[in-house]
């Protein structure tokens, strides 16, 4: 399966954090389809948090192969501390751009 084609299945459980600036204000979700999730923080379809204080931006992802081993690992990210959760962004995505333009091409 190539990387897009994971990207797209809908069986899969995604983990993500999203940050408003480099070292900002972080959030931890999980979702089934992470494209469409990101778009609406995005958009701000949704009163919440991400709204709030302009969290859209997609620093960091997991993917597995099932939504209840996503819940999980959320659960396990959110019950760290801020740091582990910046040297995860930092782990993969360095410059802390926002990576959801590379998901939809």
């Amino acid at each position: 399966m190539c990387y897009n084609e994971h990207i797209m299945n809908s069986k899969n459980g995604y983990v993500y954090i999203l940050f408003n600036k480099r070292n900002g204000t972080l959030y931890v979700g999980v979702t089934s389809n992470i494209i469409k999730r990101v778009y609406e923080h995005k958009n701000e379809f949704i009163d919440s948090f991400t709204k709030k204080y302009n969290v859209t931006k997609l620093g960091y992802y997991e993917i597995y192969d099932n939504i209840e081993n996503a819940i999980i690992r959320e659960k396990q990210i959110k019950g760290k501390v801020r740091a582990y959760k910046l040297k995860l962004i930092e782990s993969m995505n360095p410059d802390w751009n926002d990576l959801y333009d590379d998901l939809i091409k």
